[in-house]
């Protein structure tokens, strides 16, 4: 062998021997060795756990707690009930199919498994170390034992009990006491734990007369309980909660549990609408509402509210909601007759009041009590804001530094044409709305305009901006993007908005453009967290010169325009009021130095399911309109929420002029039927199309009782108020409930 051959060969020993040092530390037989090693080691651990682990005493009834409500003073409001909305049933009583339907939904393999799903229950735990919390499966006994024996903490600690105690309550339990223990335990959202109390809570009826369908809602809710209470569900929430629904009765076929020919004549059991419970009657269960909302909005959820605990101090100022509660009494209630007057049964008032300067909401009516009217008016967004809008569309025009058609920037003496129905220029949607009783107006500045209400001249300045510009405002300001297209229309208030919404918006204004968002909580603590209140004062939503600019115009309003009932030399005001089509609802949204409050009305059918009425005929009074009802509401609670008044007043800085070319317009004379009546009045006419009479003839006590004389520029020498009416025509139809100014 030669050299070479050899260090071949030394080379070949050195890594045979290496290899082999590697392989006789891992060796088949190391690596099964070890394996069954950790298996042992782990089922040594287990079965400690198992006998360290034992079943303990239920602690449901014992952790539960009630919440605190307090005034902005620190005195009490309200304590939610500290006992569990829960009567305990036999399962016998609830009908074989419901029984079904909760396993159908939760845990097919009940009736076959050994109370835990392992799989699940390691996804559990690895969602949980990895953070991407409640996420796991479980079984029906692994949710009976979390909520009877456990907590809802999402710990590894706490999920391998779960599992320990799951097995031995399997172990020692007939399966129908554990459905049983489940049913009456778990939380169906509404206040309701157990399935006696979620009968009640959304059928109206005990556990023993629920069918399949409204069972198979019931245990599809479980999932998610706020999300899919069809009271306030999200039209997604409504699709997500249908679909659970369907799953649970097909799994029931599946399962041999529901023929198919019954499962396929079902339709899907809308439960009724939600009620109040005991002990929140009046304002009360309408401010705890508000307060609990704004609590989930901050990331408390329902489960957190429900478990209790919480004192939760409002912004409300107890003497300033004791007088609005008084003022809509005395302005409204004690002038209907609900029971006997038809119309009256179906009005609805809502308010909201808050500090310009911090955002604090610090009164609000709600209805007439939360145990009769349940949805709270106050924050109810099913209704359009009608010409509380129009100061908006300036507000856009002053931010934009827009100018008219013929180039004249627009500002309080910009002048436009007034003539009713007049088609706007410079829009590809056509739009020709109908000012009030078809009265035409010579060369309205923008500040009559305001005044009057002119639809005419809002429709063209809303093209003047843009829609699309006018939107970017509002929704700056606080209006929520709902139903909100960008089209001419909007000038007249096409959105949909609460008491609330607007409340901020014109708090907006107040606080010289810095934007404001109401807020009820002022604190909310409990003993393992607490909530960051809102902080309800932003940057700057529009100029000051913008915002007192609109105030300034709306001052006049007030003074001597659709707004006059609020006027009085004890406060300085501004405002607007609004009138959507139909009388279906009537505004009054207006803001003194020191406060700022919204009133509003709705026509609300008092059949199951409302549905949006005319208010025309409230009290006897023929047409309802902003300046009616909801204007001496506001003015009444205003004085007294004052002190009986105050001397501060508006500090206005770079009020905008405009320019004040006169247009060329035709001065149209109203004729003796659309001559305005000494009462300012708001009421749109019905009619969309331009071309249409108007289809609701006044009453007598409606009918014009003067006609006024013309000035030499054409503009009636009264001070009467011809309102905001108007029409659309065919190209501009945003709805059925488009109101037509005001």
């Amino acid at each position: 062998m030669g050299r070479a051959d050899a260090r071949r060969a030394q080379g070949r020993e050195a890594r045979r021997a290496k290899g082999g040092g590697i392989r006789r530390f891992f060796t088949w037989r190391k690596i099964v060795g070890t394996f069954f090693g950790l298996c042992l080691l782990g089922m040594g651990a287990l079965a400690a756990l198992y006998l360290y682990v034992d079943v303990p005493e239920a602690n449901a009834q014992a952790q539960k707690q009630s919440n605190v409500y307090k005034y902005s003073d620190g005195t009490l409001l309200a304590r939610s009930n500290s006992e569990v909305n829960r009567e305990i049933v036999d399962l016998g009583v609830v009908p074989k199919s419901v029984q079904h339907a909760f396993v159908a939904a939760e845990n097919k393999s009940f009736y076959r498994d050994q109370g835990v799903d392992l799989k699940g229950t390691v996804r559990g735990l690895f969602n949980t170390l990895s953070g991407k919390g409640k996420q796991g499966g479980s079984t029906i006994t692994q949710q009976y034992v979390k909520n009877y024996y456990l907590t809802q903490d999402q710990t590894v600690t706490r999920k391998l009990k779960e599992l320990v105690i799951s097995l031995k309550v399997d172990q020692r339990t007939e399966k129908d006491d554990i459905l049983a223990g489940y049913l009456n335990t778990v939380y169906y959202g509404r206040g309701a734990s157990g399935i006696q109390a979620a009968a009640q809570a959304y059928y109206g009826v005990d556990a023993k007369d629920l069918d399949t369908s409204q069972g198979a809602y019931l245990a599809a809710l479980l999932q998610a309980p706020s999300q899919y209470d069809w009271a306030n569900a999200t039209p997604t929430g409504k699709k997500l909660v249908k679909e659970r629904w369907a799953y649970t009765l097909d799994n029931m076929v599946g399962e041999g549990w529901l023929d198919k020919a019954e499962r396929d004549r079902m339709t899907f059991p809308v439960p009724k609408s939600p009620k109040a419970a005991p002990g929140m009657e009046g304002q009360t269960g309408y401010l705890i509402e508000a307060a609990n909302d704004e609590m989930k909005r901050q990331g408390v959820t329902e489960e957190m509210l429900d478990a209790g605990g919480w004192t939760i101090t409002l912004n409300i100022d107890k003497k300033r909601q004791k007088q609005l509660e008084k003022s809509v009494d005395r302005q409204l209630e004690n002038q209907l007759d609900r029971k006997n007057n038809k119309v009256d049964a179906t009005v609805q008032a809502g308010a909201t009041s808050l500090d310009p300067k911090t955002g604090e909401v610090v009164a609000l009516y709600g209805g007439v009590g939360a145990t009769e009217h349940w949805y709270n008016n106050a924050t109810r967004q099913d209704y359009q804001p009608a010409s509380t809008f129009k100061p908006l569309v300036l507000a856009s025009a002053l931010e934009n530094e827009s100018t008219t058609q013929d180039g004249d920037l627009i500002g309080l003496n910009t002048v436009y044409d007034g003539t009713s129905k007049r088609p706007v220029v410079g829009s590809d949607t056509p739009f020709a709305p109908q000012n009030e009783d078809d009265i035409s107006y010579d060369s309205p500045t923008v500040q009559r305009a305001m005044d009057k209400s002119i639809n005419s001249v809002f429709a063209q300045m809303v093209v003047d901006v843009t829609p699309a510009a006018v939107k970017k405002t509002a929704l700056a300001m606080g209006v929520p993007d709902k139903n909100f297209p960008e089209r001419p229309a909007i000038t007249l208030g096409t959105m949909n908005a609460s008491t609330w919404d607007m409340a901020g918006v014109y708090a907006t204004l107040d606080n010289h453009g810095k934007k404001v968002t109401p807020t009820i909580v002022k604190s909310a603590e409990n003993r393992d967290r607490t909530m960051r209140p809102v902080d309800g004062v932003g940057g700057q939503a529009i100029s000051r010169a913008s915002a007192d600019t609109v105030t300034k115009a709306l001052t006049e309003v007030v003074d001597i325009g659709s707004g006059h009932e609020a006027n009085t030399s004890a406060y300085d005001a501004a405002g607007k009021t609004g009138t959507s089509e139909n009388n279906k609802a009537a505004w009054f949204a207006a803001y003194t130095p020191e406060l700022t409050t919204v009133v509003a009305l709705y026509g609300e059918s008092p059949k199951e399911g409302g549905g949006q009425v005319s208010l025309t005929g409230t009290a006897n009074s023929g047409r309802a309109n902003g300046g009616g009802f909801p204007a001496k509401i506001w003015a009444d609670y205003t004085l007294g929420a004052l002190g009986g008044g105050s001397d501060a007043s508006f500090d206005l800085r770079g009020v905008e002029r405009g320019e004040t070319a006169v247009t060329e317009t035709p001065s149209v004379e109203p004729t003796p039927s659309e001559t305005p009546s000494e009462t300012p009045s708001e009421e749109p006419t019905p009619s969309e199309t331009p071309s249409e009479t108007p289809s609701e003839e006044p009453t007598p006590s409606e009918t014009p009782s003067e006609t006024p004389t013309l000035t030499p520029s054409g503009t009636p020498s009264t001070t009467q108020d011809p309102g905001d009416g108007g029409a659309e025509p065919p190209g501009e139809r945003p709805g059925a409930d488009t109101p037509l100014g005001q």
